[in-house]
């Protein structure tokens, strides 16, 4: 069986959970690994863990936010790419497990599992099982399936894993960009997702292979207290649909269909979430203009 190199990048800013999330890394029962950090964090504490462990392939890194995940994601020199984030953990048989689905299936550019939520003191909060079976399907319909649920069940990027070739025809300025709006600021993940699959297949593995720490108490981009951007994870949502109509991957008829569903949201968000309220009206004018 072939055994491609496969880049583990970690984009890092927060020291707190960041070394039981480098030995997940470094546990891994995949043989062919290189692990690179790509470190944000204000103070030495990221430096100073990596230090103990020589394998592992160092940076620093100004950028902050996006383009430090931007840095690390476009660092990976493996064949294969698969982001963790710096409090999350891996199972040791991820990297085995979604090299071996894609070996499987060349025509898929994306894998994602099952996954697990856990809060800080690494107790199981939510079991996130999108499917009952693995499989593959194509990356539109996976496009379709986000879009008309306005839901995101591939999870974090810490949850996939995908070919380092596609993520550069893509390049640094399209990935979380598409068509015509940029998600960088709420979700970049989803639309790096619609880029990644393009016209290629998707494959889920009925496994969970990730842990997604979330917990109200950390600084997270996923609570809203530490994100000042926290409010586009809902408005892209909206954005994305029109876009994904625009691209012909959902039907006008479907799109305006959905007016229910962005009038509630609007209603439950627009007043703390301005941008909400931006988009709404974005999706009105659009729909109007379709006749």
């Amino acid at each position: 069986m072939s055994l491609p190199l496969v880049s583990i990048v970690i984009p890092s800013y927060k020291p707190g959970h960041f070394e039981q999330c480098l030995r997940s890394a470094l546990g891994q029962t995949y043989p062919h690994l290189d692990i690179q950090v790509s470190d944000n964090c204000p103070s030495e504490a990221i430096r100073d863990i990596c230090a103990r462990y020589p394998q592992v392939i160092y940076q620093r890194n100004t950028g902050t936010r996006d383009k430090n995940v931007l840095g690390a994601f476009f660092s990976g020199k493996g064949d294969l790419i698969k982001p963790l984030f710096d409090d999350d953990i891996l199972h040791p048989f991820c990297v085995e497990r979604m090299v071996a689905a894609l070996n499987q299936e060349p025509e898929a550019q994306l894998v994602f599992s099952a996954s697990q939520v856990i809060n800080i003191d690494n107790q199981r909060t939510e079991t996130r099982r999108p499917y009952q079976t693995s499989g593959s399907m194509p990356g539109r319909d996976l496009q379709r399936s986000m879009v008309l649920g306005m839901r995101n069940f591939v999870g974090e990027f810490s949850t996939v894993m995908f070919r380092r070739e596609r993520l550069w025809e893509i390049g640094t300025a399209g990935l979380f960009r598409y068509g015509g709006w940029d998600c960088t600021f709420g979700l970049a993940d989803v639309a790096a997702y619609f880029n990644l699959a393009g016209d290629g297949s998707v494959f889920y593995i009925d496994e969970e292979l990730s842990y997604f720490r979330h917990d109200q108490r950390l600084e997270s981009n996923s609570n809203p207290g530490a994100n000042p951007n926290f409010g586009y994870c809902f408005s892209d949502y909206i954005d994305l649909a029109i876009e994904s109509q625009v691209a012909g991957v959902i039907s006008a008829a479907e799109l305006a269909a959905l007016r229910g569903t962005v009038d509630g949201v609007a209603a439950r968000l627009s007043a703390v979430f301005p941008m909400v309220g931006r988009s709404q009206q974005r999706y009105h004018d659009f729909i109007a203009a379709l006749g």
